[in-house]
């Protein structure tokens, strides 16, 4: 699906002074993910990557969610199941690749809830900052499921192996002041000073050297190791075989009908 910014219908697309900042904006759905805000953040990042006016990137969500992760309820009320509209051959997540391949610098300013691809999100980003209000949880093990790229290829490098496994393991919720402390986020802030925060880290980015910034980014990519384009393909793989299961079935009924879920191992 090719998307201009001027057609977005779930996302805004603003850019001022040097600065885009891409808000993810179906509040009333706590900016949960469908098809078509997954094609957007995709065609959000692919086009301030293009844009040579664009020194930062913000992305945000509109209050009073971050990214809730996917839309469990369109999802499964949908005509098409994910594990039915698997590829044939597996690929990393477009959007998640937009994201990571961005070559401008990217800040996310995490407003509240940030979990599950939610999560992912933010760690695609260089730099985040967090609102009091913020929470973080890799859930995909709540739904029978494991992360994508972001979990594999950034936390990990973020927080370090141990810490890494115990939150994508558990699902575990962490709030903004806690994910400061483990170095998921640089720092947490009251909710109303965090676009003023964010905004202003992004235009001292803006200032600098345009290519040197660039440069800086692409040297921290390829510090960070691995190939994320590698993780991502087996995480797609393992993430469509898991689609399939009786587990994942298990974990999302249980989310819509708020129960606990009863996991078989099947």
């Amino acid at each position: 699906m090719s998307i201009a910014p001027g057609e977005f219908q779930h996302t805004l697309y603003v850019v001022r002074d040097h600065v885009c900042t891409i808000t993810l904006n179906r509040p009333e759905r706590r900016n949960a993910l469908n098809p078509r805000a997954y094609a957007e953040i995709e065609a959000a990042f692919v086009a301030a990557s293009a844009d040579n006016d664009i020194r930062c990137v913000i992305v945000t969500g509109a209050d009073p969610s971050f990214c809730s992760g996917e839309d469990v309820k369109e999802m499964m009320t949908g005509e098409v199941r994910p594990a039915e509209a698997a590829p044939r051959v597996a690929r990393p997540t477009p959007a998640a690749m937009a994201a990571l391949d961005c070559t401008k610098p990217v800040i996310a300013a995490v407003n509240g809830t940030a979990v599950g691809w939610g999560m992912e999100l933010a760690l695609y980003a260089d730099i985040r900052i967090a609102s009091e209000n913020a929470r973080f949880a890799e859930l995909f093990v709540k739904r029978g499921l494991v992360p994508d790229v972001g979990g594999f290829y950034k936390l990990p490098a973020l927080v370090g192996g141990a810490k890494a496994a115990e939150l994508m393991l558990t699902g575990d919720v962490i709030d903004g002041k806690e994910a400061a402390r483990i170095g998921l986020v640089s720092e947490t802030v009251p909710h109303g000073a965090l676009m003023p925060r964010a905004q202003a880290l992004a235009a001292t980015i803006a200032a600098n050297p345009p290519l040197a910034t660039r440069a800086i980014k692409e040297g921290l990519r390829r510090y960070n190791g691995g190939d994320p384009r590698e993780i991502g393909t087996w995480a797609i793989e393992t993430i469509y075989r898991l689609f399939q299961t009786d587990d994942h079935r298990e974990g999302v009924k249980s989310f819509l009908e708020k129960r606990e879920p009863v996991f078989k191992g099947r």
